[in-house]
């Protein structure tokens, strides 16, 4: 095949791939059925640091007795990652009944040897969204963003890390790491542990039994486990907000909404609604930071304030509306997050929480700096050109 060939076969095969993305997601939101859980009480702790959440996940993983169920985006071929197996191989030793899933993409890495070490030691383990023929393209873009652990039925973690030396701040280029998790007990454990479990159905055609817990005594802290595939976590954001009367504040590493969600952000500060948004200076991804840029211009422009993260790179996904309710979760606010990957956002209308949590986003804005619309109009061609790139595949960022 000749120059002039290839020159003609490129614009076919991006039809192609254009024409299955978009066939892909129509039958997956045609497909996919919301799961709706109650709410729930019990007891939710904020964990901010790396090294503090693995020292605690790692000993509640110890004190197992019955069962664990781990799922996440990302495992690396690390020391702390083989610290993990370690840890499950040694519990799988005492007859605790261990579940792993991980994403076939983002833990492309692990090391084929630990699989089928952790498997000898009775550990069962899978591998979800795998590519399927018939909607190739999509389903590669399509991921399980998810990263839960449920122990016993009656623990379980939730939020932004996943496994890797740089959550515990050792990549020079992103440390420290500053990401939001939450330590869960109550009946919401159950909610994730369902979520789980339809994942690995899914994932491995296999039903696991789950049992729902009895808790002698719950907590206070009320919170919802809200579950998505893609599909309706756009639409919840978009009433949430439009119940906004007083504040708006927004923690995430990428910031590229869709644009009912963007329009219902430009609606509230309209009304006099005051939006607080902090985002990372320091990247991971060569265009998501240019390609929020459209936005922050928008929203700069109606009186927003827009932070950058000096100290570090910030990863933590959260909102929080009039100081009444709270998100902690691992959905980030793109396009991604709200119309391919699977999440998992937990909703919290406890004050004291929401309350200890605006001081921790508060402490994050003091160590940033805060971005002008001036700064984003003097921007170079460099970045303009990313910036337009951003734009035209907003929908895979």
């Amino acid at each position: 095949m000749g120059f002039i060939g290839i020159i003609l076969i490129i614009p076919i095969l991006l039809l192609l791939a254009y024409m299955n993305f978009h066939l892909g997601k129509r039958v997956h939101a045609k497909q996919s059925k919301e799961n709706k859980y109650p709410d729930r009480q019990g007891q939710i702790q904020l964990i901010t640091s790396g090294m503090e959440l693995f020292q605690s996940y790692f000993e509640d993983l110890k004190q197992a007795q019955s069962s664990i169920q781990i799922q996440f985006y990302i495992v690396k071929n690390d020391l702390l990652s083989q610290t993990l197996f370690t840890v499950l191989e040694e519990q799988a030793k005492r007859g605790v009944k261990i579940h792993v899933l991980l994403d076939w993409l983002g833990s492309r890495t692990v090391p084929r040897k630990w699989i089928k070490n952790a498997q000898q030691h009775g550990i069962e383990f899978a591998f979800c969204h795998k590519p399927k023929w018939l909607f190739l393209f999509f389903s590669l873009q399509q991921r399980n963003h998810r990263k839960t652990t449920i122990i016993d039925g009656k623990i379980s973690y939730l939020g932004g890390y996943n496994v890797g030396m740089e959550y515990i701040d050792q990549d020079p280029k992103l440390s420290p790491w500053r990401d939001y998790h939450i330590r869960i007990q109550g009946k919401g454990v159950f909610d994730l542990q369902q979520e789980f479990r339809l994942d690995w159905k899914r994932a491995t055609g296999k039903n696991i039994r789950v049992k729902e817990k009895n808790f002698s005594h719950e907590g206070e802290l009320k919170y919802q486990i809200f579950p998505s595939e893609g599909v309706d976590l756009d639409k919840k954001w978009v009433q949430l907000i439009q119940k906004a009367n007083h504040t708006i504040v927004i923690g995430t590493p990428y910031f590229i909404p869709p644009k009912n969600l963007f329009s219902e952000l430009t609606n509230a500060l309209k009304r006099g609604v005051q939006l607080k948004l902090l985002v990372p200076n320091t990247s991971d991804h060569p265009i998501v930071k240019e390609a929020s840029f459209w936005y922050l211009r928008r929203l700069l422009s109606l009186g927003g304030s827009v932070y950058q993260f000096e100290k570090g790179f910030f990863h933590a996904k959260i909102v929080i509306i009039d100081s009444q309710l709270c998100s902690i979760g691992t959905a980030n606010f793109d396009y991604r997050s709200f119309f391919l990957n699977n999440e998992m956002t937990c909703f919290i209308y406890d004050k004291t929480f929401i309350t200890h949590a605006e001081d921790t986003v508060e402490k994050d804005i003091q160590q940033s700096e805060t971005l002008s619309l001036h700064d984003l109009k003097q921007v170079g061609w460099f970045v303009r050109v990313k910036e337009g790139i951003g734009w035209l595949v907003k929908g895979l960022l």
